[in-house]
C-alpha cells in the first residue's frame, strides 16, 4: 500500500545538519532540566515508600482524590505522589514516599480509621505494601542495566546482521565487559559505568567501521535522552512502568531503523555505475517513507487514545510512548541514516553483485 507517491524524492540528507541542531537543542534542554531538578523524579519504586490501595463505599467522583488528601493523608502528615483511580470503581492507589519511621500495622490502622471517618464504614484499605530504600536502589540499578545492555546487545546484532562482522562485534563486546568489570572493581556507580561503556562502544564502532551499529546506538541513545528530557521538563515520575515503556520504545525505534537500513543496503548492492551515496540514502528513505508514515501514524493514534482515554494508571506509560513514537521515527530518518555518511559521503561504485 502506497500512501505516498512511489516516485517522491525529498532531500532528507540535505536537512541533516538542521536535524542534528534540533536534536542537540532538545537533548541539552532535557539535560539542563534534569540538572535543575536534581535528577529524574523517581517514583516509590526507586526511592522506597508505601504503596496503598483503598476502596470507597460510594460511587467514584472527580473530587475523591482531593478529599482523600484532605481527610486521610493531611491529618496523618503524609505526602502522596498521586492518587490514580484503579479501574472504573471507587478504588484508588496511593503512593507515599518514605517520610518517617512507622510500622505497617500502625499505618494501616490509622488510614483505615481516617477512611471510615471521612467516607463511611464501607471504606477500607485493600492492600498496603512497603518498598524499602535498599530495594528501590537495587531496582534503579537493574532498570538502568536493562536499558543499557539492551542497547549494546542490539548494537552487536546490527553489526553481525548488516555488516557480517560478527568477530568484530564479539571483540567489542569482550572489551566492554572488561571495561565494566574494571569500573566495578574501582567502585564506579552504574551511571558512570553506562557513560564509560557507551563512549567505548562508539569509539570501537568508529575504529572498526561498524557504521550501522554506531548509527543504531546513537539513535537509540538519542530517543531515550529526549524521552527522559520530556519527563524532566514536565516533572513526571519515572517508575518501573516508564522503564517498560522505554524498552518498548527501543524495540519500536530499532525496528524502524532496520527497515531503512535494509533498504539502504539493498540499494547499495544493486547500484550500477557511479552513484552518489547521498542520492542512494535519500532514495532509500523515500522508498520506505510510505511504510514509515502508515506504521508510525497508526501506532501514534493508538498510543494517543491510551494517553487521553486510558486513565491515570497508564498515563505516564502512554506519555513515554507518545514522545517515543515521534522521536523513534524521526531518529531513523534524520539520525541513524545520515550517520552512515560519516564514512562514505562520496560517490561509490557498485556492481550488481556488490
Amino acid at each position: 500500500m502506497h500512501f505516498i507517491k512511489p516516485d517522491i524524492n525529498l532531500d532528507f540528507m540535505g536537512k541533516k545538519y538542521i536535524a542534528y541542531t534540533l536534536s542537540a537543542v532538545l537533548i541539552l534542554l532535557g539535560m539542563a532540566m534534569l540538572i535543575y531538578r536534581g535528577g529524574p523524579n523517581k517514583s516509590v519504586d526507586f526511592t522506597g515508600g508505601w504503596m496503598i490501595q483503598i476502596k470507597l463505599a460510594t460511587s467514584p467522583t472527580t473530587q475523591d482524590a482531593s478529599k482523600i488528601r484532605e481527610v486521610v493523608l493531611k491529618p496523618l502528615a503524609l505526602q502522596d505522589e498521586g492518587i490514580p483511580q484503579v479501574g472504573n470503581k471507587a478504588e484508588y492507589a496511593i503512593r507515599i514516599k518514605e517520610s518517617k519511621d512507622i510500622s505497617k500495622d500502625t499505618l494501616q490502622a490509622d488510614i483505615d480509621k481516617a477512611l471510615k471517618a471521612g467516607f463511611g464504614e464501607g471504606a477500607e484499605v485493600q492492600s498496603l505494601d512497603y518498598v524499602g530504600a535498599s530495594v528501590g536502589k537495587d531496582l534503579t540499578t537493574q532498570a538502568l542495566s536493562i536499558v543499557f545492555y539492551t542497547i549494546l546487545l542490539i548494537a552487536i546484532y546490527i553489526s553481525g546482521r548488516f555488516e557480517k562482522k560478527w568477530t568484530m562485534s564479539i571483540v567489542m563486546a569482550v572489551c566492554l565487559v572488561i571495561a565494566i568489570l574494571l569500573g566495578t572493581s574501582f567502585g564506579a556507580g552504574i551511571t558512570w559505568l553506562i557513560v564509560i561503556a557507551l563512549i567505548i562502544a562508539v569509539v570501537f564502532c568508529w575504529i572498526l567501521r561498524l557504521k550501522y551499529a554506531m548509527g543504531a546506538i546513537l539513535s537509540l541513545v538519542h530517543d531515550v535522552a529526549i524521552v527522559m528530557g520530556a519527563f524532566a521538563l514536565t516533572n513526571r515520575e519515572v517508575s518501573l512502568t516508564v522503564v517498560a515503556a522505554i524498552l518498548t520504545l527501543i524495540g519500536y525505534s530499532l525496528n524502524d531503523t532496520i527497515i531503512v537500513y535494509d533498504r539502504i543496503r539493498e540499494n547499495l548492492r544493486n547500484a550500477t555505475g557511479k552513484k552518489d551515496m547521498v542520492e542512494i540514502m535519500n532514495r532509500s528513505v523515500n522508498q520506505t517513507l510510505s511504510r514509515t508514515i502508515l506504521t508510525s501514524g497508526t501506532v501514534f493514534i493508538t498510543v494517543a487514545a491510551l494517553y487521553f482515554l486510558g486513565g491515570s494508571v497508564i498515563h505516564d506509560f502512554a506519555f513515554a510512548l507518545l514522545i517515543g513514537v515521534v522521536t523513534g521515527t524521526y531518529s531513523s530518518i534524520y539520525i541513524a541514516s545520515p550517520l552512515l555518511l560519516l564514512w562514505e559521503d562520496k560517490p561509490v561504485k557498485k556492481g550488481k553483485k556488490g
